[in-house]
Order: structure tokens, then sequence, then C-alpha cells
């Protein structure tokens, strides 16, 4: 037969249960969830990850054919799968930036500023959205549309890039026939870089324009 000390001792066990019990069930069931949870969702971003993986490699292959005649069609299928399924990724982005490669090679000069400009809406990153930026340039001037790009090349910049922007820019003004105006472009990626690194094509550009004043 139970004492009454040990039915009092029963009934304070009782009445914590009845108060504590549930929430700390809760807890625990909480905490559970949260580490499966977290486990699970790292399980889903590596396989994601490795799944944009494959098609990136085979997109890589498609575009970088030994022959010089890349899969357009297979290129694009590649693509459209990777935004698709994992949009807004860097693999995602890298895919349209091969897309638009491929269609600059075939002159399809619309198709390319199109996957272009995407990237440049809305980056994965800053260094994307700086390589996107300035093949849109590019694609710009082949458009005989070097006022726009120029106009697109007109925001701040990381020090990273200043050289390949301002050289880019010179390009755009020589192509508009702004000579001091490039030479003054030329100028300033050179001071962005290294004594060695500013010999070669940037060196030579900046020669033309001095015998083109001479």
């Amino acid at each position: 037969m139970v004492s009454r000390t040990d039915e009092e001792e029963l009934a304070v066990i009782k009445d914590w249960w009845q108060r504590n019990g549930m929430p700390l069930l809760t807890g625990v069931a909480l905490a559970l969830v949260v580490v499966f949870g977290w486990q699970g969702w790292q399980r889903y971003q590596a396989s994601q990850s490795q799944g944009a993986s494959l098609l990136y490699q085979q997109l890589l292959e498609a575009a970088l054919d030994p022959s010089g005649m890349p899969d357009a069609g297979k290129v694009a299928e590649l693509a459209n799968k990777l935004k698709s399924d994992f949009s807004g990724t860097h693999y995602a982005q890298y895919g349209s930036l091969f897309v638009a490669k491929v269609a600059v090679e075939a002159g399809k000069l619309d198709d390319a500023a199109s996957e272009l400009q995407v990237i440049v809406d809305k980056p994965a990153d800053d260094n994307l959205a700086e390589l996107a930026r300035q093949r849109l340039a590019r694609v710009l001037a082949a458009q005989d549309k070097a006022e726009a790009a120029l106009q697109l090349l007109d925001t701040k910049v990381e020090p990273a890039f200043a050289a390949s922007r301002e050289e880019l820019k010179g390009d755009l003004l020589v192509q508009l026939g702004r000579n001091d105006e490039a030479h003054a472009a030329y100028e300033k990626a050179k001071a962005a870089l290294s004594e060695d690194a500013a010999v070669g094509g940037l060196q030579m550009k900046l020669d033309d324009l001095a015998k083109g004043d001479a």
C-alpha cells in the first residue's frame, strides 16, 4: 500500500508532468526536427550541387567541342535545364554565359545579349555581374551600340575589375572616334595593372592612338 508521503510525492510528480511534460516533449521533438531537418537539407543541397555540377560539365563538353563547332542545340538544352532545375545558382548563370558565347560565334547577337542581360539584372554574385556586364558591352559594340555599351559600364566597379573595365571603355571610345577620352581610359587601365601586366595589348592600343595623333 502506498504511504501518504509517497502519494504526495506522486501527486507532485504528476502535477509537474502536467505542467512541464508536454512542453518538454515538444521541445525535444522540435530539437529532433531541427537536427534531422538540417541534415536532410544538407543532403538535399549536396544532391542539388552534384546534379548541377554534372549538368554543367555536360554543357562544357558541348560548348567547348574540340572540333570548334559546338552543338548549339545541345548547349541550349542543357543550359535551359540548368536554369529550370537550378534557377539563380552560379551553375545556371555560367551556363547562360556559354549559351551567349555560342550565340556570338553563330552571329546571333540578339540572343547573346538577352542571355547576358538576365545575369546583369539579377546576378548570383558580383563577379558574375561584372563578367556578364563586360561581355554584354562587347556584344552591344558589335551591334553598333557603343553608346549603350558605355552607359552599361557607367557603374561602380571593384578594383579587381577596374583595368578590364577601363580598357573596354577605351575600345568603345575608339569605336566612337573619341580618341582623347579613349587614351585617358587606357591610361586608367594601365595604372590599375602591375608594370609587367601593362606591357602588351594595352600598350599597343596606347601606341596606336599616339601614332594617330602624330
